[in-house]
């Protein structure tokens, strides 16, 4: 049975969290799933980065438990846009 740090399991419950409260709002859920899709291949000892996002994963969810909520915020970095020349 594969075990899960503990840091793993806030991100799950975190998820799942997000999945409970995008089910309101329409159009919410594909972006939360791709968001964490994304994010999932952060390497698993860049625990820095992971603790970054999971708080402000939890300032996300907070705004999106929010009623008057229409949008949301992004949960990755940009992509760095090449320079033109």
């Amino acid at each position: 049975m594969l075990r899960h740090s503990k840091l793993q399991k806030q991100v799950l419950a975190l998820y799942r969290q997000f999945l409970r409260a995008g089910q309101d709002k329409p159009g919410f859920l594909p972006r939360i799933r791709d968001e964490f899709r994304e994010n999932s291949r952060i390497k698993k000892t860049d625990v820095m980065h992971i603790e970054y996002l999971y708080r402000r994963g939890q300032r996300q969810l907070e705004q999106l438990r929010n009623a008057n909520t229409k949008q949301l915020g992004s949960f990755s970095k940009p992509k760095e846009h090449a320079e033109s020349n």
